[in-house]
């Protein structure tokens, strides 16, 4: 008689003690505990097969693979350490706290401001390593440039790998590399780390899809928008706190500031966030990014809502990058550090975000809200636009306007995709991401062409046309629509009860409790 036996072995004992529940084909065999295992070192570790008569005892000398694995697991268990609060627990999973969700939203505004210090300050970073305007530009650039490269290529791993070490160890390896942004003298060794840096601060779109996941449906969007809303303070208190330090101090004390909120944030997040598995074990990277790209052009959800976004990023940065030049011209004249402090307006409007994502995102289809912010910010650029050149409730109006749609806009947009799936939401806010990003370099390279031949008045009107457009698309495609074009399933506009919601959640717990599969087949 044969018996196959799948054996796990742990540091010990080459012998596992739930050998039971492993057999490949006998059911009813029965567990001898006299019974050791020979065999050599070609044999993996983690899968071996053992025929044995029923009374044969076999015996074997694994000593040598016994130390190996045991480094390995020790490796493994010291750099994956978390607090026991922090540990998953099928059978009680995380709570969403509003307390995990304001912290999010802080190490969101901390990690995504890295993009962002350098841009007020290029000249004064110019003058300081001696090379031109136009050089010192290339900081800027290779920043963003690496964050580009970092969404294409790092986030879909969202989908392969557990988060919590993933996340934290992005952080902490950009807040090393950042350490020699605050101390080094070579303009190349400059530009060369703020590319790297760059690639390492994706953390914020690895966060967003954890939010989805954590939160209870019924309070994703509310959920979502406060983290959006760190995203967004992140790129306006950046320029802010960047100004004015550069302004009154040395302009490195910025990155050394930055510095210790990197590593703030990580240690933040090391003793409170809590531990999620993979939603997608054994998935081979290069079919996830082809998913990504298969996604991309044939979901009509997902391209409908990456053209809008695609059009607000534009729109948002086109406002930024030319309402300086505005300000810095007659009839205003404003200082740079008055231009910079012109942001808080900004960071008074998103800071309210959570509260009408609450009363207005969670309570209806998201299309309608996506559609609603869409209209709030067109009223606003149109104000500023055509008044904006003789009195500066112009571009205040415009400011408060925009900001409260446009990030209502977001965050309606990634609660629709995401509902796509909970296996695939890192992948689609990547390439949601991607369209936002394409659309902030279409922005600013479009707004300040037209800036410089019409002025204000022109580039304003370039993002009256990208919001209408906006709208269109959004009106062309029902909330309940499963194709490209129409209104199947009604115009209504509120959210059907929770029957999608609740299956989703269903599959969501049910595919966190999946074990571990095997690293191969027994048999």
């Amino acid at each position: 008689m044969q018996r196959n036996y799948a054996h796990h072995f742990d540091g010990k004992n080459p012998i596992s003690r739930d050998i039971p529940e492993q057999y490949c084909d006998d059911t009813n065999a029965q567990y001898r505990p006299h019974n050791t295992i020979e065999m050599n070192d070609a044999v993996d570790v983690e899968c071996a097969t053992i025929e044995a008569g029923s009374k044969d005892e076999i015996r074997v000398d694994t000593s040598d693979m016994i130390v190996r694995d045991t480094a390995a697991v020790k490796f493994l268990r010291t750099v994956n350490w978390m607090p026991s609060w922090c540990r998953y627990d099928p059978q009680n999973p995380p709570k969403f706290t509003l307390s995990m969700n304001i912290l999010l939203a802080f190490s969101t505004t901390f990690t995504v401001a890295n993009l962002y210090y350098p841009q007020p300050i290029l000249n004064v970073i110019a003058e300081d390593f001696h090379v031109s305007y136009e050089r010192s530009s290339n900081v800027a650039t290779l920043s963003q440039a690496g964050y580009a490269v970092g969404l294409l290529f790092l986030c879909p791993l969202g989908d392969i790998v557990p988060r919590r070490p993933f996340i934290l160890f992005l952080i902490f390896a950009t807040a090393t590399m950042w350490i020699g942004l605050c101390l080094t003298t070579k303009f190349e060794a400059f530009v060369s780390l703020s590319f790297l840096c760059g690639v390492g601060t994706v953390t914020p779109q690895l966060m967003l899809p954890l939010v989805g996941d954590l939160a209870p449906a019924h309070r994703r969007a509310s959920s979502l928008s406060l983290v959006v809303s760190g995203l967004a303070l992140g790129l306006l208190v950046a320029r802010v706190l960047s100004g004015v330090v550069a302004n009154f101090t040395e302009w490195r004390n910025i990155y050394w500031l930055a510095l210790g909120a990197q590593y703030l944030t990580f240690t933040l997040l090391f003793f409170t966030l809590p531990d999620y598995p993979a939603k997608n074990k054994g998935l081979n990277y290069f079919k996830a990014l082809w998913k990504m790209a298969v996604l991309a052009v044939e979901e009509p959800l997902l391209i409908q809502a990456c053209l809008m976004g695609f059009l607000l990023s534009a729109v948002f940065t086109n406002f930024w990058t030319t309402l300086t030049f505005l300000l810095a011209s007659p009839p205003y004249d404003y200082s740079s550090l008055e231009i910079g402090l012109f942001a808080l307006i900004g960071v008074a409007v998103i800071s309210l975000a959570p509260v009408w994502s609450r009363l207005i995102t969670d309570r209806f289809v998201f299309l309608f809200s996506s559609v609603l912010g869409l209209s709030v910010e067109l009223v606003g650029i149109i104000i500023g636009t055509y008044i904006g050149t003789f009195t500066v409730a112009g571009p205040v109006t415009q400011a408060i306007l925009m900001d409260t749609g446009s990030n209502m806009a977001h965050t309606a947009n990634r609660s629709n995709i995401y509902s796509l799936g909970p296996q695939i939401r890192n992948r689609v806010n990547t390439v949601y991401m991607v369209f936002c990003f394409a659309g902030q370099l279409t922005g600013t390279a479009a707004g300040n062409r037209l800036y410089a031949q019409g002025g204000w008045v022109w580039s304003g009107s370039m993002s009256v046309g990208f919001i209408g457009a906006a709208i269109l698309i959004g009106l062309v495609r029902g909330p309940r629509e499963s194709g490209w074009v129409g209104w199947k399933g009604g115009w209504s506009i509120r959210r059907d009860e929770s029957i999608t919601e609740k299956a989703e959640g269903h599959v969501a717990v049910e595919e966190a409790r999946v074990p571990p599969e095997p690293a191969e087949d027994c048999r």
